[in-house]
């Protein structure tokens, strides 16, 4: 029997087993063995054996089914007839069929063990999938996972050309292949995802699971279908692995996050502040590539977390912006110290294409990716107005020292030329009309008004006698000055052209020599600008 086994004949061997055993059931039924029990055991044993046999060639049967090249029809069809003849001969009735053995007459369920052998050959085809380690390739899951995609469509085009043929309809043979190659497949990527995965791997493991197993390139081939069906599968991950998996992406994003944000403030440092490059111009406004390298960074993110789940990409989002408020405070920190350290003239044109691409962030945020920004725009707001101070600061530095000279005698003998003062500030306030409105020209407008409250008050200054020629020559410059400053800003795009006059009535003051028209000056000086008082 043993032979027959051997040589695959398993009807015979099956058939010469049964008769074994009914010629032991017998011969215990007629109390042969009554004082010789020992030899009744053996030969329980020895049938026990045989059917064990047998047992383990339908597994091994079972197993080549996927490991053979080619699929023996007979060897299949006669399995079927095997377990069909077992099932005949051992009915299970839930009663011993031999009594004083447990071995003999027993159902030996073999269509379970098919089943066992169908859940233990998709296993090892799981597990024999190659896979490179780390070392040898920093793709290595990519690979694996492209070649269990390969190996598992293979197998099941086979199941249903080949195999699913030899069995009967009651054997549901794809049903319980797909569901073996599941339940292996699940098992396996189990124990990938407890393996000490990087970012990139941890989001090629998610997105495998999540898009590739049910698409076209898998499970859901076209050359599977009808007989593939995939609908009332498990699960791959428990709900917990699942969940902890995205949670360890999350935790190394934050890194990644945080680092591509470094990136882009370490190459404004390195390749525009330090070089001094200009930044660009797009429809009169200054523009820098900063919104835009923000949002890409965040909407990548978001793209890639929003295939797994809409939940990762929520999560991805709070997170981009959590950095983004970190990051921002840091921006502000490094220009604002290198803008002070540095005399830069290319300090007022980074600022305004700094305001024009935060403003541009904030709307993208609200319109792109639909995020409340309030919290953005509250420290955006604290960062304008540092950045505005500096610049107020710095205006300052370069006019005090020509404001300090109106009423010298250098300025009334007019060694300094009447539009240095307009020219000065020029250089900072030009820049202003290439910032976004409103706040480039409300800005502008302050700077305007900033010009001429300082020429007033030097104006005004208690200072030494003048005569009557002397008088007529400061009004005179200064009603050219006020023009002057008056209309480069104008030219800038300043609306606060109602300044013009302030300068001309104390010139006017300052020219008249007699009282009551001086004193008419006056009136209309305070009527046009009650706080001068």
């Amino acid at each position: 029997i043993n032979d027959l086994i051997q040589k695959r004949q398993l009807l015979e061997a099956f058939a010469s087993t049964k008769l074994l055993e009914d010629e032991i059931i017998s011969e215990q039924d007629a109390e042969k063995y009554k004082d010789n029990p020992q030899e009744f055991v053996r030969k329980s044993k020895d049938v026990d054996l045989l059917y064990n046999s047998i047992t383990n060639a339908i597994h091994s049967i079972v197993e080549g089914t996927l490991e053979d090249p080619t699929v023996e029809d007979t060897m299949l069809t006669s399995l079927v007839t095997l377990i069909a003849r077992e099932e005949e001969a051992h009915p299970d009735t839930g009663n011993a069929a031999c009594p004083g053995s447990d071995l003999l007459g027993r159902p030996r369920k073999w269509r379970e063990e098919w089943k066992e052998a169908v859940k233990e050959s998709t296993r090892k085809r799981v597990q024999k999938t190659p896979m490179a380690s780390k070392e040898e390739s920093s793709s290595w899951l990519d690979l694996h996972l492209i070649s269990l995609q390969k190996r598992l469509k293979e197998d099941l085009l086979k199941i249903k050309l080949s195999v699913k043929k030899c069995y009967p309809e009651e054997y549901q043979v794809c049903d319980t292949y797909v569901e073996a190659f599941h339940k292996a497949i699940a098992s396996h990527l189990q124990c990938l995802s407890q393996k000490s995965l990087d970012f990139n791997e941890i989001y090629t493991l998610l997105d495998w699971m999540a898009n590739t197993y049910h698409s076209e390139l898998c499970l859901d081939h076209p050359d599977l279908k009808p007989e593939v069906k995939t609908e009332n599968l498990s699960l791959l991950l428990t709900p917990a692995d699942w969940d902890k998996l995205k949670t360890d992406y999350i935790i190394f994003a934050k890194e990644k996050i945080r680092s591509y944000f470094g990136n882009i403030l370490r190459l404004e440092v390195t390749e525009k502040w330090e070089k001094e490059v200009h930044s660009d111009t797009e429809e009169n406004l200054y523009q820098n590539s900063l919104s835009f390298d923000i949002q890409t960074i965040i909407g990548e993110h978001m793209k890639l977390s929003g295939a797994i789940s809409r939940s990762l990409e929520t999560k991805m989002l709070e997170l981009c912006m959590a950095e983004l408020l970190e990051f921002i405070p840091r921006f502000e920190k490094e220009f604002s110290e290198w803008s002070t350290a540095q005399d830069s003239p290319m300090f007022v044109p980074y600022f305004v294409a700094y305001i024009n691409s935060f403003h541009d962030l904030v709307s993208g945020l609200e319109t792109v990716f639909k995020v409340n920004t309030e919290e953005v725009q509250k420290i955006l707001a604290a960062l304008t107005r540092n950045f505005t101070n500096i610049f107020l600061t710095k205006l300052r530095t370069k006019a005090q020292p020509l404001l300090k000279k109106i009423l010298t005698k250098n300025w009334i003998l007019a060694t300094e030329r009447p539009d240095s003062l307009a020219s000065t500030v020029s250089q900072f306030s030009e820049h202003l009309q290439h910032m976004k409105e409103p706040l480039g020209q409300e800005l502008l407008c302050e700077v305007h008004k900033y010009v001429v409250k300082e020429y007033i008050s030097q104006v005004i200054k208690p200072r030494w006698k003048m005569n009557k020629e002397t008088r007529q020559q400061v009004s005179e410059k200064m009603n050219m000055e006020a023009e002057i400053i008056n209309n480069t800003f104008i030219d800038q795009g300043s609306d606060s052209d109602w300044l013009l006059s302030a300068i001309h009535h104390i010139a006017n003051i300052i020219g008249e020599k007699k009282k009551d028209k001086i004193k008419a000056y006056v009136k209309e000086l305070c009527q046009d600008y009650p706080d001068i008082r």
